[in-house]
């Protein structure tokens, strides 16, 4: 059996997250004031965020101290283990080499610790004892609920009502960890109540469960809000994801041709990726950096590039980013982490650079691409990160027609282990794919003209 694991010491854990907004060709631009239309300024956040994050959000430093508070947190799972997937290449036939990171190996069992620890933290220090926020799939509640029992901090989630639902054992999860959750949309809010009343069977969106956890949130005096993906510090935290890759990659004097991750607001994608792109812009690495999203949610590949609000109700500023439209509500797809209308703003404004690349599949291959991999690495991944595992494997034909030996890289951004109702409707036959009209996305769209 050949060895597959490659593991740092613990004193090459990343001390430093990186920037990428210090070396952008073109910065993105600034985020406007969901009132007055204007670039909105710390004041307008420090309602919701702790002076320090919303520091981050502004920064253009490269490097970005690390705390040794959340460092020690950190090292209880990193630096994560790099795997070559042999088996996986073999059934391939491919002579391309696959890596891919293992962030399932986390407590919460996916990335979304990387940043719900340094959130926590900084909150705490601040002296904030609350938090709110939403979750789709429920990785970033269980990891924000994990990250508040560490600093003993209270923490409400709002879950989409259709992921509450598939997903029992990951409320479960919070709960255990000291968290509420309650299945969005609510009637504990206007921005739920409102929905409720329009359709009270809505399945609920990421959008509205972020409508509900600001409005939560900005009412209180001891309450801030924290988000699981989009926003810069988010972006920033998890690029531990892709210095510690490059470092193991150092190791066995290989470098990646590909690097891809699943995309629905981009922090796990810009977790791996942006410390590669650092390499692409500035020391001119040939690298490619893929986003994998669904057909069902394409933001990228189908949405617009302009200004929008983050959630449904209009609470957040307005940000400059591919969209579908605040009022976009996707189909009950099992993806829910990647069931989101918008996408990060430095995610968004990199590929209108042309500096990354998109693309979007349906569940169905999307699945048997999971069950490949399951069968051959033995790692049950999650519904999102098997649109990671699928570009991934599409890439690796692409080579075999080609015949190049390319090394590919992929983040397997959590387990599957919570998500066997998924695996149980994709054996029944069940699972089938879904393209969102293109009619319905034109229209949600252009309902844009009026906020501008």
């Amino acid at each position: 059996m050949k060895e597959r694991k490659i593991i740092l010491p613990e004193k090459d854990l990343p001390r430093k997250w990186y920037n990428i907004q210090a070396d952008m060709p073109n910065p993105m631009q600034p985020p406007l004031h969901p009132g007055t239309k204007q670039p909105a300024g710390p004041d307008d956040l420090a309602p919701l965020f702790p002076m320090a994050l919303i520091e981050q959000e502004v920064s253009r430093e490269r490097w970005i101290d690390i705390p040794e508070e959340v460092l020690d947190i950190y090292s209880l799972w990193r630096p994560s283990p790099l795997y070559r997937a042999y088996n996986l290449e073999k059934a391939l036939g491919t002579p391309a080499k696959i890596y891919y990171k293992q962030e399932g190996v986390s407590p919460a069992g996916s990335h979304k610790p990387n940043t719900a620890v340094a959130q926590a933290y900084y909150n705490k220090k601040e002296g904030v004892n609350k938090l709110t926020t939403e979750t789709g799939a429920g990785q970033w509640g269980c990891s924000l609920a994990l990250a508040c029992n560490y600093f003993d901090m209270e923490c409400r989630v709002y879950m989409v009502k259709v992921s509450y639902h598939q997903k029992p054992y990951r409320r479960s999860l919070m709960e255990v960890w000291g968290a509420d959750v309650y299945a969005s949309p609510t009637d504990l809010t206007q921005s739920g109540r409102d929905a409720l009343a329009e359709n009270p069977d809505s399945n609920g969106s990421l959008g509205l469960a972020i409508s509900e956890a600001v409005e939560d949130a900005a009412g209180k005096s001891d309450t801030n809000y924290a988000l699981g993906s989009v926003l810069n510090h988010v972006m920033l935290h998890q690029t531990v994801i892709g210095l510690e890759c490059i470092e193991q990659f150092k190791l066995i004097n290989e470098y990646p041709d590909y690097v891809i991750g699943c995309c629905g607001g981009g922090s796990n994608f810009a977790g791996i990726s942006f410390p590669f792109l650092h390499d692409k812009i500035r020391k001119d690495k040939p690298v490619r950096a893929i986003g994998v999203e669904p057909l069902a949610c394409p933001t990228l590949t189908k949405g617009a590039f302009t200004y929008d609000f983050g959630d449904v109700a209009g609470f957040t500023p307005l940000l400059m980013m591919y969209t579908l439209g605040h009022n976009f509500m996707p189909p009950g797809i099992h993806a829910g982490g990647l069931r989101y209308h918008g996408e990060s703003p430095l995610v968004s404004q990199l590929h209108k650079d042309g500096l990354i690349e998109a693309r979007a599949y349906g569940q169905e291959g999307v699945f048997e691409a999971a069950l490949t991999f399951a069968r051959t690495e033995g790692i049950l991944p999650a519904p999102e990160t098997a649109h990671a595992i699928k570009g991934a494997i599409e890439v690796a034909l692409e080579c075999k027609e080609a015949g190049e030996e390319k090394t590919i890289l992929f983040n397997l951004s959590g387990h599957g282990h919570f998500d066997l109702t998924a695996y149980d409707d994709y054996l029944a036959g069940k699972i089938r794919d879904v393209e969102y009209p293109q009619d319905e996305i034109d229209k949600s769209i252009a309902s844009l003209e009026s906020i501008r």
